[in-house]
């Protein structure tokens, strides 16, 4: 054993002293510092200390050099660092974790994030708020439907706020602060809240022709969007995103690329729709069909206002029943459908599934559908493309 004084530093009166030992390991000479006077040591400890090491080499156990105990001690140190940040993880609530940790590192627009704010603050949180993310249970995503439920919420925001749910769970696994399956997407499905948003009506050809008619009068915007969607199905977002380079007025058709399925789609014109675009003051690029200062977010109120001023939706209270801008794609498609329909009944097929057999007696199935739909629309698109 050996020491060495600071040069400034003291302990007490005297100069603070750095204990060292020596000592034979593995054939060679080491020496190995302890540590200052002032940490503790003194020539007793490290008297004791080389004596530990030379017992250990003497008997084949434990560490004969003090690096060796020094890396135990530090793997010893990190598993106790690695054992308590996991005890931390678990004892994260779902609410702590949602705010400090899930919030935060979410990249969506902010008209995305919204809703989920607002469905945790009035419903997820307070049914689970101390619930530990990390035991999350399929117990506890009952309890949230039953609070929902029992509130009178529609199935439907039932759904975003399970949505909502597994996206956070997620997001601890990916994180580590949950293992095991998403208690969400574990729920049987007979738990699961069901929705039944399919439309029970359509625009009739009359009703749809006094639509236009009026939508002519108050919105030639409107109208021209109404009548897109009414003969060639647009879904309202589509339509608000359609650019004037997607418009193929030559081969008379449109191609979508902001599709709801993320897949492009080509539309066919009805000879309405073409005589609508070629109408309207035309711009190139990538400008937009209808635009509003930019892109459009919601359907103009003339369009509800207009139906209610015909009694299109008077009387009824059923919201599936309600004539609405969606309406109108549900209306394309009952018009495309019906030939096909008067095909199965005539010919006595159980389903329309055998109907669908035929289907390849006509190639260019597409626009036959559209040409059945206009005969069948008669003089009601005469006058109001």
């Amino acid at each position: 054993m050996r020491t060495r004084e600071h040069a400034t530093r003291k302990h007490g009166i005297k100069p603070d002293r750095y204990f060292l030992i020596r000592y034979q390991a593995d054939g060679k000479r080491k020496e190995e510092g302890l540590g200052w006077a002032s940490e503790g040591w003194t020539a007793e400890k490290a008297a004791l200390k080389l004596a530990e090491l030379k017992q250990a080499a003497k008997t084949g156990q434990g560490e004969t050099r003090l690096s060796g105990k020094r890396e135990a001690k530090r793997k010893f140190e990190q598993a106790a660092w690695a054992q308590q940040q996991e005890e931390e993880r678990k004892a994260v609530t779902y609410s702590i974790y949602f705010s400090r940790h899930y919030l935060p590192e979410q990249t969506k627009k902010e008209s995305t994030l919204k809703p989920e704010r607002i469905l945790h603050e009035k419903w997820i949180l307070p049914a689970i708020v101390q619930v530990p993310v990390a035991k999350l249970e399929e117990q506890h995503i009952r309890k949230i439907i039953q609070s929902m439920s029992s509130a009178g919420k529609s199935a439907r925001t039932v759904q975003y706020a399970l949505a909502a749910v597994r996206m956070v769970v997620g997001h601890a696994v990916k994180n580590g602060y949950y293992s095991g399956l998403n208690p969400v997407t574990q729920l049987a499905r007979q738990e699961r809240p069901k929705v039944e948003n399919r439309r029970l009506r359509f625009f009739s050809h009359a009703e749809a022709e006094k639509l236009l008619k009026l939508l002519k009068e108050r919105s030639r915007n409107v109208h021209d969007m109404t009548l897109l969607s009414l003969h060639c199905g647009l879904r309202a977002g589509e339509i608000f995103g359609l650019e004037w380079r997607r418009v193929d007025l030559v081969h008379r058709q449109v191609v979508l690329t902001e599709t709801k399925s993320g897949k492009d789609r080509v539309v066919p014109m009805t000879g309405a729709v073409h005589a609508m675009f070629e109408e309207r003051a035309r711009s190139g690029g990538d400008a937009l069909v209808f635009p509003d200062g930019g892109r459009r977010k919601s359907m103009s109120k003339t369009f509800g206002r207009v139906v209610d001023e015909l009694g299109l939706n008077a009387g009824v209270s059923d919201a599936k029943s309600r004539l609405v801008f969606h309406s109108c794609r549900h209306t394309c498609a009952s018009w495309l459908v019906q030939p096909l329909i008067t095909v199965k009944e005539i010919l006595g097929h159980s389903t329309i599934a055998l109907t669908e057999r035929y289907s390849h007696l006509a190639p260019d199935g597409t626009q036959a559908a559209l040409r059945v739909m206009m005969e069948q629309a008669a003089g009601f698109t005469a006058g109001t493309a």
